[in-house]
């Protein structure tokens, strides 16, 4: 009798586990009823494997130096599934960085992967910011060659290149299509702007500040 009741617990907890909807792979996904008018899925369409190739899940963009001739210093190449299609449904994505010297990938957000960062040239100063519940703590190093630190979904983070000479980083990343969210090109640089009253007030400033930050033309990196 014991064992029947562990079986069904176990049965209950097994079936709860797998009630809930898979994780989004994207920021939004409509539905619709016309299916004439669906052109996306959570994920991409899949070839064929009967049809798949050796180079379906070969990817050479890594191995090449970024540009870093800009306004950051940095440059980050990305392999997610929109550039490296075999990744889809693998749940795993990977990013090659490029600092020149004082470089800078600024604050931003993966809403869908945690990243995990190794150092192969230089010495940058790292750090993520957590969320309100945790006092908006921030966790900060700064790594050298062969260092590692991981950076938790959806939180605020930055790498900085605090030596004289260029840096390359190495990312990877817990989902094909992990999402980018960077912090000043969302909030001054959205399309269309936000209302100036509302950052005024959220950054208790005055709007002339705000007018320069949204006037500016923020740069993306990737």
């Amino acid at each position: 009798m014991k064992f029947f009741q562990t079986f069904v617990l176990l049965a209950l907890a097994s079936s709860s586990a797998f009630a809930s909807d898979p994780s989004p792979l994207q920021d939004f996904c409509v539905a619709v009823n016309d299916l004439k008018s669906a052109v996306f899925v959570n994920g991409k369409f899949c070839k064929d494997p009967k049809l798949a190739i050796a180079d379906d899940f070969f990817f050479t963009k890594l191995r090449y130096p970024g540009n870093t001739s800009n306004q950051l210093g940095s440059k980050v190449t990305t392999a997610f599934v929109d550039q490296f299609p075999g990744l889809n449904t693998l749940g795993i994505a990977m990013a090659h960085l490029d600092f020149a010297p004082y470089g800078l990938n600024p604050p931003h957000i993966h809403p869908r992967g945690t990243e995990m960062l190794v150092v192969v040239e230089g010495t940058l100063h790292v750090g993520f910011v957590t969320s309100n519940q945790l006092n908006n703590t921030l966790f900060t190093k700064v790594l050298t060659k062969g260092d590692v630190f991981v950076f938790p979904q959806g939180l605020i983070h930055f790498q900085l290149n605090i030596g004289q000479t260029n840096a390359l980083a190495f990312a990877f990343l817990s989902g094909q299509n992990p999402g980018l969210i960077t912090i000043a090109n969302s909030v001054f640089g959205s399309k269309p702007l936000i209302n100036v009253d509302v950052l005024t007030k959220a950054f208790q400033v005055d709007n002339k500040l705000i007018n320069h930050l949204q006037a500016q033309n923020w740069f993306d990196n990737h």
